[in-house]
């Protein structure tokens, strides 16, 4: 008689529901999200998810939760910046978010905000983010002295091109991408302070 012990069952906590969920929000965006789907790939039964989640639409909620308060913090953190920093940061900034490093973050935020155009929950979370993306970035260039009509345009148009760019295929457009990226940044940096443009009479 064999008497090797059972192997134990493999218990899925929410949080790998959750991020099983958000690499199928990836992959197929939110019409592939569905409960059957989810346990097949975990290799667990549905009652595993009824045990974390009430129903699909809580787990919906739970992703959308996350994807906020990982961005908002990411946010937080790459716009922080000590006094007399805050131009080297609107660069730090500029050149991080266009760097496009990883294709999974982006893939994410594009079922995101592809779900928020049927969902108002989830254009709620959208509009939440960005919300906080435009204002920490005009916080930053406030700081460097932008008039604040022109601080609010200006972190506009570093979300345009940062988000933009990580859309396109542009490295046979020139022969210096480095350089046409560092061109971009400066129009958008402003890197020289409106305070040094007007010079006491």
């Amino acid at each position: 008689m064999d008497s090797t012990p059972a192997k134990p069952r493999t218990q899925l906590d929410r949080d790998s529901w959750i991020a099983a969920a958000t690499d199928v929000l990836a992959e197929e965006g939110i019409a592939g999200l569905r409960v059957e789907v989810l346990a097949k790939r975990l290799k667990v039964t549905k009652g595993s998810f009824y045990w974390h989640f009430q129903d699909r639409r809580d787990l919906l909620l739970a992703i959308l939760t996350q994807w906020r308060d990982g961005r908002i913090r990411d946010i937080v953190k790459q716009t922080k910046a000590a006094p007399g920093e805050e131009l080297a940061q609107i660069y730090h900034v500029i050149e991080v978010y266009s760097a496009n490093r990883s294709r999974r973050g982006m893939m994410i935020e594009l079922a995101v905000r592809d779900w928020a155009r049927r969902d108002p929950d989830a254009a709620a979370i959208v509009a939440e983010v960005d919300e906080t993306r435009l204002r920490c970035a005009r916080e930053l260039f406030l700081a460097c002295g932008v008039p604040p009509q022109e601080a609010s345009s200006r972190c506009m148009l570093l979300y345009a091109y940062v988000f933009g760019v990580s859309l396109m295929i542009y490295d046979n457009f020139d022969n210096d991408v480095a350089r046409l990226k560092q061109d971009i940044s400066d129009l958008i940096a402003c890197s020289r302070s409106p305070r040094t443009d007007h010079t006491a009479v």
